[in-house]
């Protein structure tokens, strides 16, 4: 009997990669992408009527960041495995994602023949960390009182946040959309673990970021 395609679906808020990835995925025989889509939201509408088996999840997106994705459907649909697929390489995201339930992590450099094997790697039960995430998270480890890395839009935004710019004034001064400065205000909040805005000037500050 001919053994069915692994069906995946992919999420990530561009286009072009997303292309990327169904043509690179599409010369592995064993698996089948059945779905992409670049936000949360569309991503939820369609699991109300129709499933996969894995969803290969970025961190940034536009309505809701991957994190927080990986525990909803992890809740809500624990027969589906998530692989995360980012650029983003900070230690305390890929601990969440695993925390949250994400069954492997890989960074969007990773060559095609690698994600095939880590999505059959967590379709079959395992986990699959890529050697270059393997050692950012045992580098990690050793490091007392680790400062995240912030990008240099984080950075801008952490500094208008703990000015008390709102999101709109914050939005207008940087020429970017509100959501855009949301997705980031998030991020800043996942990266050094804490829970709203008030903390994350605090630990902010004790850390000298701003």
């Amino acid at each position: 009997m001919k053994k069915q395609n692994t069906k995946v679906i992919v999420v990530d808020d561009h286009p072009l990669v997303i292309e990327g990835l169904k043509s690179s995925m599409g010369n592995d025989a064993g698996i089948e992408v059945i779905a992409c889509f670049e936000n949360a939201t569309a991503l939820f509408t369609y699991l109300k009527k129709k499933t996969a088996e894995v969803i290969v999840l970025d961190i940034n997106l536009p309505d809701m960041n991957g994190v927080e994705i990986c525990e909803k459907i992890v809740k809500k649909y624990p027969h589906i495995k998530v692989l995360g697929l980012s650029t983003y390489n900070d230690p305390s995201i890929i601990r969440q994602m695993v925390k949250n339930g994400a069954k492997g992590y890989l960074l969007k450099n990773v060559s095609s023949k690698e994600l095939a094997a880590a999505i059959h790697h967590i379709h079959e039960g395992q986990s699959y960390f890529s050697g270059e995430i393997q050692k950012i998270l045992a580098d990690s480890i050793f490091e007392n009182d680790r400062i995240p890395r912030l990008t240099r839009r984080e950075k801008e935004i952490l500094k208008l946040v703990a000015e008390g710019v709102t999101t709109p004034q914050i939005a207008e001064q940087l020429f970017i959309s509100p959501l855009t400065v949301e997705t980031h205000r998030r991020n800043l909040i996942q990266k050094m673990g804490v829970s709203n805005a008030a903390q994350l000037v605090k630990i902010a500050v004790e850390k000298k970021l701003i």
